[in-house]
C-alpha cells in the first residue's frame, strides 16, 4: 500500500510533485512567458471563479489568521463533521483532502493494480488518469458518444473484460463540459461488473441546471460500490485554499485515511465551514450567475454560427473550426488566455466562463482571430 512515506520514492519526486498538484502542472499559464502578456490579462484557462471566496469565508479566514500558527487539531472532528452534514452523510462517510485532487489520486491509488485497470473516455480530467500510468496500472480509455457524452455500456463492458477495475467518470466532464445524465449514471451503478468500483469526480456539479443530471451521493448513502469527490474551489471559489473530500461507505474511507497526506489548512477549513453555514444561498446566487454568463455567450456563439458542445459547467468547448492551438498561442498575446489543447478534439478550445466584462474581452478577441 502506498504510504506517505514512500510516495515520493516509489514514483519520483518531480512526478510526486505534479500528479498531486495537477492544476500547476497542467495550468496554461506555466507554459506562457510572463513577459509577453499585457498587464490587464484576462484568465479564461483554469476553470476558475471569478468571484473569489465568498464574503463570509473571507471574514472567517481574518479572524483565524492570527492563530493559524496552530494546527488547531481539536478543531477537526468538529470541521469534518459539518462537511459531513452538509451533504447528509456521516462522518465516517467522508474524508477530506487537499482539493479533491488528493482523494481522487488516493483512490487510484488504492484501488487500482495491475490487474485491476482505471477505466475513463478520452478526453478526459488527466490527473488521476497520468497517476494510474505513473504508478505502472494499466488504463483504457473509451471514446465519447457522438453527443461528447460517456458511453456507460462501453465503460461497464472494458470492466467487466478485466475483470474488476475503477471507472472514473467526471461530471460534469472536464474539459467537455458535456453531462452523464442520471438515466445513465443509475443504469452503470446497477451493472457494475463484480470487483469494480465507480469514482465520480462532481466538481463542476453545482454548475449544472439540466434536471436530466443528479449527484451520485445516493448511491453513497446507499451503500453502493461508489466514491464521490467533491470540492470546494469551483463554485465556492476557494481555488487557492485547496479543500475538498471523498465519500464513500465507511469500509473504503477507512482503506482511504493512511494515505491521507494531514489535516487540512484551518484557515482554509474555516472559510469552507463558514460558506456551508450559508450554503443554500451561495450555491443558488452563484449558479445563476454563473449561468446568466454562460447563456448569453452560447447565444452570441450561435448567432455568430459557431459549434460548441452544450455546456453544464463553468466552462465551454467550442469548435474553432481549424486547430485549436492558433488560438491558444494567439489570444494570450490580445490578452485573453483560453484553455490548453485537449487531443484527440484538436479543433476544441476549453474557455472558462469569467464575469459579464472578462466575456465580452473574450468575445472580442476570439472573433478576431476566428475570422483571421
Amino acid at each position: 500500500m502506498l504510504t506517505r512515506r514512500n510516495f515520493a520514492a516509489r514514483i519520483g519526486l518531480a512526478a510526486a510533485t505534479a500528479r498531486l498538484l495537477p492544476e500547476m502542472a497542467y495550468a496554461q499559464r506555466a507554459a506562457v512567458n510572463g513577459a509577453d502578456l499585457p498587464k490587464d490579462m484576462v484568465w479564461l484557462n483554469a476553470n476558475e471563479n471569478p468571484l473569489g471566496p465568498p464574503q463570509v469565508s473571507l471574514a472567517a479566514m481574518r479572524d483565524v489568521l492570527p492563530t493559524s500558527g496552530r494546527y488547531h487539531y481539536q478543531e477537526f472532528r468538529e470541521i469534518y463533521a459539518t462537511i459531513a452534514r452538509s451533504e447528509e452523510l456521516a462522518p465516517e462517510q467522508i474524508i477530506t483532502g487537499c482539493g479533491s485532487s488528493e482523494v481522487l489520486h488516493t483512490s487510484v491509488d488504492l484501488l487500482t493494480s495491475a490487474t485491476r485497470p482505471l477505466i475513463s473516455v478520452a478526453p478526459a480530467y488527466e490527473g488521476p488518469i497520468e497517476l494510474a500510468r505513473s504508478l505502472g496500472r494499466p488504463v483504457v480509455l473509451t471514446k465519447l458518444r457522438e453527443d461528447y457524452t460517456a458511453d456507460v455500456r462501453k465503460l461497464a463492458e472494458e470492466a467487466g473484460k478485466a475483470r474488476g477495475g475503477v471507472i472514473y467518470i467526471c461530471n460534469p466532464n472536464n474539459p467537455t463540459s458535456a453531462m452523464t445524465t442520471a438515466k445513465d449514471m443509475d443504469w452503470l451503478v446497477s451493472n457494475l461488473p463484480s470487483n469494480t468500483t465507480l469514482l465520480v469526480d462532481e466538481a463542476y456539479l453545482h454548475f449544472g441546471e439540466s434536471p436530466e443530471m443528479k449527484t451520485a451521493l445516493p448511491y453513497v448513502r446507499q451503500g453502493k460500490d461508489v466514491i464521490v469527490t467533491r470540492t470546494y474551489s469551483k463554485i465556492y471559489g476557494m481555488a487557492g485554499l485547496r479543500v475538498g473530500f471523498a465519500a464513500a461507505r465507511p469500509d473504503i474511507i477507512e482503506r482511504l485515511a493512511p494515505l491521507r497526506m494531514n489535516v487540512i489548512p484551518i484557515v482554509s477549513a474555516r472559510a469552507v465551514v463558514a460558506a456551508l453555514g450559508d450554503q443554500q444561498n451561495i450555491l443558488r446566487e452563484r449558479r445563476a450567475s454563473l449561468a446568466r454568463t454562460r447563456r448569453e455567450l452560447c447565444g452570441w456563439l450561435r448567432d455568430s454560427k459557431v459549434n460548441f458542445i452544450e455546456p453544464h459547467a463553468n466552462f465551454i468547448m467550442i469548435d474553432t473550426g481549424r486547430n485549436a492551438r492558433e488560438f491558444i498561442n494567439a489570444m494570450p498575446r490580445l490578452g485573453v488566455a483560453p484553455g490548453r489543447p485537449f487531443p484527440p478534439l484538436d479543433n476544441m478550445l476549453r474557455v472558462t466562463i469569467g464575469t459579464d466584462q472578462e466575456m465580452a474581452k473574450f468575445r472580442e478577441v476570439f472573433w478576431k482571430v476566428y475570422k483571421g
